[in-house]
């Protein structure tokens, strides 16, 4: 199983950044997947979940509204669309992948079971 990040960079407050998620090694279309971020000197926090086929997703407070969450299994990729950036957004980037085609308590690190090693995300003006 091999989750690589891309699309993190620097962005301006109120600008958008893409993230992908290119998943190998697995079935991509069969497992619910995820996105999680660390900011500096501060806990993982749950962004964001996507059911296998994409038929629910999950949002954290936090970036309701702002970002979206999608996958493209046919390109075995995973997305998060990041509008509306805030310096509070600023953070590492991770994908995971959960247990199955749905999610249960997706905001909990016992959901997944592999990660990707991250993209970095800094919001600044």
């Amino acid at each position: 199983v091999q989750l690589v990040e891309s699309g993190g960079a620097l962005a301006q407050p109120g600008g958008s950044l893409r993230l992908s998620c290119a998943a190998s090694g697995f079935t991509f279309s069969t497992y619910a997947m995820a996105w999680a971020r660390q900011a500096p000197g501060k806990g993982l926090e749950w962004v964001s979940g996507i059911y296998s086929d994409g038929s629910d997703t999950y949002y954290a407070d936090s970036v309701k509204g702002r970002f979206t969450i999608s996958r493209d299994n046919a390109k075995n990729t995973l997305y998060l669309q990041m509008n509306s950036l805030k310096p509070e957004d600023t953070a590492t980037y991770y994908c995971a992948r959960g247990f199955s085609e749905k999610i249960q308590y997706w905001d909990t690190d016992i959901a997944y079971d592999y990660w990707g090693q991250g993209t970095q995300v800094t919001v600044s003006s």
